[in-house]
């Protein structure tokens, strides 16, 4: 996220909070309770926002996470074309070794 994504959210944010304050004493609250509601909503969002990051902390599933999978599996692909069809059957036949050995049971 650009540090202007940061600074448009924050500004939303503090807009949603105004804009529900407007709309809470235009429904027929006095000042005290909409200012108290519109805290609420605003308060139960960030929490419920800052919940699903927590989610997408926990279960890998950031940007970052993404990008760096994605880069991995580019650089493997390419060294993978880079290969000498001898390399590449050579990797495969011990790529297949090691599945054998692993289903064998000990």
């Amino acid at each position: 996220m650009r540090r202007i994504d940061a600074i448009g959210i924050a500004i939303g944010v503090f807009a949603a909070g105004g804009i529900a304050y407007l709309l809470l004493n235009l429904a027929g609250l006095d000042d005290l309770s909409a200012g108290i509601w519109s805290q609420v909503l605003l308060v139960g969002s960030v929490l419920g926002w800052t919940l699903t990051y927590l989610v997408r902390v926990s279960n890998t599933k950031m940007t970052y996470h993404q990008q760096l999978k994605d880069y991995e599996e580019a650089v493997l692909q390419k060294r993978w074309e880079e290969l000498t069809p001898a390399e590449s059957e050579r990797l495969q036949a011990e790529i297949e070794a090691e599945k054998k050995c692993k289903q064998k049971p000990h």
